[in-house]
């Protein structure tokens, strides 16, 4: 049976100390309910703050790298995928995803958002970011979801999950 994938996207620079603590909040809860999370890969910001919160519960992370080098990983990443395809990759994060939450935002984090919700995947926003939310949700009512807490992201998630798979 395949295992679902929950693709966690952030600010790799300057995430908020909030979006830290929220991404590990939800690598852990990802990996409690025994999904697998996916991330960027690299060993900054929010892709490895999730990683280590999953990894510290037990859980399965797979890191999606933008380049060859592999000094930049998560320590906390199980599977490596090597791109050497920059931001590019960013299509691969997403369509590899059951879900997406984003968690914070930044340049990255908005196109891995915008390539979900083009690709008809549903997107969770766990951002304190006004502007962001009412963008995103413009563009499409019906595939976003704002969220508060990890906990409200990961219960939609469950409710998501029951009609995509």
């Amino acid at each position: 049976m395949r295992k679902t994938i929950i693709g966690v996207m952030g600010p790799g620079n300057h995430p908020t100390d909030i979006d830290l603590h929220r991404a590990y909040q939800l690598g852990q809860l990802i990996a409690q309910e025994g999904w697998v999370l996916l991330t960027g890969g690299r060993k900054a910001g929010v892709m490895d703050a999730a990683s280590k919160g999953a990894q510290a519960a037990g859980g399965l992370t797979i890191g999606i790298l933008p380049d060859d080098n592999t000094s930049q990983m998560s320590e906390a990443v199980d599977i490596a995928i090597i791109t050497n395809m920059g931001s590019a990759r960013n299509n691969i994060n997403v369509l590899s995803s059951d879900v997406v939450i984003a968690c914070g935002m930044g340049t990255g984090t908005a196109s891995e958002v915008a390539l979900a919700l083009n690709n008809g995947k549903q997107v969770v926003l766990l951002t304190d970011d006004q502007d962001s939310q009412r963008f995103f949700i413009s563009l499409s009512p019906e595939q976003v979801f704002l969220a508060t807490s990890p906990e409200a992201a990961i219960e939609f998630v469950k409710a998501s999950l029951t009609t995509i798979l």
